[in-house]
C-alpha cells in the first residue's frame, strides 16, 4: 500500500470515528459506518484523491442528517394524504442500505443537490396540484439545505508523517520494509527510512550526521557509536543468538565425525571444528561421506570481518575457544589467538559485506559453493515465515555462541522516539518475533517458530561474552591487515 493510500484511510477513519460521536444520540456506530463507505464506494478508481476524504464527509453528513430531520411516516394516516406526507422522507437521501444496493449505480459526480428535482420528477401526478409558487419554494430549500451542508466545516486533513532516517544492519532490512511495519509506525505519526549496511562499517567508517538513528547488530557496535557521538542512551528491541544455516547430508557427516551432536536442535561443537581447521581436514577426506564429495577446506562461510559484525560474533567465539574458553584479553592473549583466527576468515576467498549475501546464496544456491553458513537465527526463521525454507536444508547452533543484541542508538529525539517505540510498542514487538527476532515476550518468538516448524533452541544456555570493544577491534583489525 502506497504512503498515500494510508494516509486516505486513516482521514476515512478519523472522519467516521468523529461521525459516530456527533451523530451518537441519533443513530449506531454501525449505521454510520455503512453510510460512510458507502459514500466512499463512489469515488473507487479516480486518479485524483486529494480531495477525497473531504467529499466523503460531507456526503455521509448530509445523508445523516437529511435522515435525522425527516419525518417517519404515520401508518394510520388517510391514503390520499400518506405521499404527500412522505415527500419530505422521499427527499431526503437514500438509506444506508439503500445507497449500498445502489452505489455501483451512482458516480461520484452526482450530489445531493440534484435530487431533489430528480425526486419531485418521480412523483405520481395528483389530482390536487401544489401551487407554483410553493413547489418553487420547496426545491429553493432544499437547495438552500444542500448548499448549507456543502459549506460545513471539513475534518482537518491527517498531520504529515514524521521522516526518521536510520543506517541498519542489513539482517534488520526485511523488517523495516515489511509493509505492517510501515502501516504500524504510521499509525504513530512515524514514517522510517533506513539504508542497510555492515554493523562494523556503520560503527566506524560512515557519516552519521546523516541519520537520526544508528542500529548495528551488536552491542559492541552500539558502545562505540554511543562514546564517539557522545549518546548516553540506547535501546536493545530485539537480539538473536549466532547460528549456522546447512544441509542435511552436511549435519548428518558432521555427526559421523564428531562435531554435530544431534538433539532437539543439531549443536555444532566449536572445539573439534576447530581442530578439523588446523589439521587441513577436506570435505572428501570424512569418514562416509558420499553427498559432498569435495576437495575443499572445512570451514563456515562468513562474512567480511572488516565490515560485518557476524563475521565479529564468529571471531569473538572461535577466539574464546582457541583462548582454552576464556574471553580474550589483553595483547598475550590476542597474539596467541591470532594465527588461527585469521586462517578460518582468508581461507574463505572473497566474503561478502553483510550477512544478507551469503544467506541468499545459500537460500538459492544450494550447498554447491558454501555447504555451512554463518547467519543470525533471526534470518534463518524469518525464510521459514516467508516459505523460503526448503525440504532438507538445517539449521545448527554453535557450542558455545552469542547473543547478539541489535542496539539502537538515537542521534536526536526522532530517533529516540523510533528507539522507544521499537522497545516498547506490542506491535512492532510482535512483528520483530515474526522476523525472527527474540523479543521481550519469548511467547512470540516461540509461536512464530512453531507455526513455521522451525525446530529452535527454547533455553539459550551455552552462551558466552564478547570481549570489549576495544579487544574485538584489535582482533579485527589485525585480521583486516592478512588480507593485504
Amino acid at each position: 500500500m502506497s504512503g498515500d493510500n494510508l494516509r486516505e484511510e486513516q482521514a476515512i477513519r478519523r472522519t467516521t470515528d468523529h461521525l459516530v460521536q456527533v451523530f451518537a444520540g441519533t443513530h449506531s456506530a454501525e449505521h454510520v459506518e455503512r453510510v460512510m463507505q458507502a459514500a466512499y464506494r463512489r469515488f473507487d478508481g479516480l486518479p485524483v484523491r486529494d480531495f477525497v476524504p473531504v467529499m466523503v464527509e460531507r456526503i455521509a453528513r448530509g445523508e445523516l442528517t437529511a435522515q435525522v430531520k425527516a419525518p417517519a411516516p404515520t401508518e394510520t394516516a388517510p391514503a390520499e394524504t400518506a405521499p404527500a406526507k412522505a415527500a419530505p422522507a422521499e427527499a431526503a437521501a437514500p438509506t444506508a442500505a439503500a445507497l449500498s444496493d445502489k452505489s455501483a449505480d451512482v458516480r461520484p459526480e452526482t450530489t445531493t443537490a440534484a435530487r431533489p428535482a430528480a425526486l419531485m420528477a418521480k412523483m405520481p401526478s395528483r389530482k390536487v396540484l401544489l401551487p407554483i409558487g410553493l413547489a418553487v419554494a420547496v426545491v429553493v430549500v432544499a437547495a438552500v439545505v444542500v448548499v448549507n451542508l456543502g459549506k460545513e466545516e471539513a475534518p482537518p486533513p491527517p498531520p504529515p508523517l514524521t521522516i526518521v532516517r536510520g543506517v541498519i544492519g542489513s539482517e534488520k532490512k526485511a523488517f523495516f520494509e515489511d509493509p505492517q511495519v510501515v502501516r504500524a509506525f504510521a499509525d504513530k505519526g512515524v514514517k522510517v527510512e533506513v539504508e542497510s549496511a555492515g554493523s562494523r562499517q556503520i560503527a566506524t567508517s560512515m557519516d552519521l550526521s546523516r541519520f537520526d538513528f544508528a542500529f548495528p547488530s551488536s552491542a559492541p557496535a552500539g558502545e562505540y557509536i554511543q562514546r564517539k557521538r557522545k549518546v548516553s542512551t540506547k535501546y536493545t528491541p530485539f537480539s538473536s543468538p549466532m547460528a549456522i544455516a546447512t544441509f542435511q547430508p552436511i549435519a548428518d557427516l558432521l555427526t559421523t565425525a564428531g562435531v554435530v551432536k544431534q538433539g532437539p536442535v543439531p549443536t555444532f561443537n566449536i572445539g573439534h571444528y576447530l581442530e578439523l581447521v588446523t589439521t587441513d581436514a577436506k570435505w572428501d577426506q570424512l569418514t562416509g561421506n558420499s553427498g559432498y564429495r569435495v576437495d575443499k577446506d572445512i570451514l563456515i562461510s562468513t562474512t567480511d570481518p572488516r565490515t560485518s559484525n557476524s563475521a565479529a560474533m564468529y571471531l569473538a567465539i572461535t577466539s574464546y575457544v582457541a583462548n582454552g574458553g576464556k574471553v580474550v584479553h589483553g595483547a598475550t592473549a590476542e597474539k596467541n589467538v591470532l594465527p588461527l583466527v585469521t586462517q578460518l576468515f582468508t581461507s574463505q576467498g572473497y566474503t561478502d559485506n553483510t550477512s544478507e549475501g551469503p544467506f541468499n546464496e545459500y537460500l538459492t544456491v544450494g550447498m554447491g559453493p558454501s555447504p555451512m553458513v554463518w547467519i543470525y537465527e533471526a534470518q534463518f526463521v524469518d525464510a521459514a515465515t516467508r516459505g523460503q525454507i526448503k525440504p532438507g536444508m538445517v539449521l545448527m547452533y554453535p557450542s558455545p555462541t552469542v547473543l547478539s543484541k541489535h542496539t539502537l542508538v538515537p542521534l536526536n529525539a526522532s530517533g529516540d522516539r523510533v528507539g522507544r517505540l521499537l522497545s516498547t510498542d506490542p506491535q512492532l514487538q510482535r512483528l520483530a518475533a515474526e522476523h525472527g527476532f527474540r523479543s521481550a515476550d519469548a511467547a512470540d518468538f516461540a509461536k512464530v517458530a512453531a507455526d513455521h516448524q522451525v525446530s529452535v533452541a527454547t533455553d539459550l544456555i551455552d552462551v558466552v561474552d564478547i570481549p570489549s570493544y576495544d579487544t574485538l577491534e584489535h582482533l579485527l583489525d589485525s585480521v583486516g591487515k592478512s588480507y593485504g
